[in-house]
């Protein structure tokens, strides 16, 4: 997929987000949640799929209570390399503000096969609208699907988990699994103890 949209909407001189090279992993397809505090605060879930991260912004972040529907809008193609990214997107870029890992590792299809298969699977189910995946993350693990739905807005997915191993029935909030010693927040609490130093 063509990582044209995410560079007309950047300008690489402003922004240190990284430029539009696709990459594939070597081993294991990746996937990413950033938190991303802009306009408004949403999670980005990013899924590896042909050296591009398909994404979806998820205004209420993931979760772990199959109960949960998460909206989630399907935006343009990452590279592959975002799935490092944390740090300030300067005011008057797109995007503008403070991105952050919330979650990272890898993901499989269903039956959990090698890459290329999985792949193929993932990119089937994909132009389906009804993608079906497992996570092997640090916060978030197991069965999950994306549904795409039938909205004012064309982009329109739902974010579900499946009921396994991994499920909740409690209420799950994203924020409350937000690590305050993260490097960007680190970072964030020094600018703010120099400026009341000033």
């Amino acid at each position: 997929m063509s990582l044209q949209i995410y560079s007309k909407k950047r300008n690489f001189e402003n922004t240190p987000e990284p430029s539009d090279k696709a990459v594939k992993s070597k081993s294991k397809l990746s996937f990413v949640i950033q938190r991303h505090k802009s306009s408004h605060l949403h999670y980005d879930f990013r899924l590896e799929m042909d050296g591009v991260l398909k994404s979806w912004a998820v205004p209420k972040g993931p979760s772990l209570n199959p109960k949960d529907k998460r909206l989630a809008m399907m935006v343009e193609d990452h590279p592959f390399s975002y799935k490092d990214f944390e740090g300030i997107i300067p005011e008057g870029n797109y995007g503008a503000g403070i991105v952050e890992l919330w979650d990272h590792g890898y993901l499989s299809d269903i039956d959990n096969s090698e890459k290329s298969a999985a792949e193929k699977k993932l990119k089937t189910g994909l132009n389906k609208g009804i993608l079906k995946f497992r996570l092997f993350g640090k916060k978030l693990n197991g069965e999950f699907a994306l549904v795409k739905i039938k909205y004012k807005q064309k982009n329109a997915w739902l974010l579900i988990k499946h009921n396994d191993e991994y499920a909740v029935n409690e209420n799950y909030n994203s924020e409350e699994h937000t690590s305050a010693k993260s490097p960007i927040n680190k970072l964030l609490l020094k600018e703010q103890a120099s400026i009341l130093q000033e």
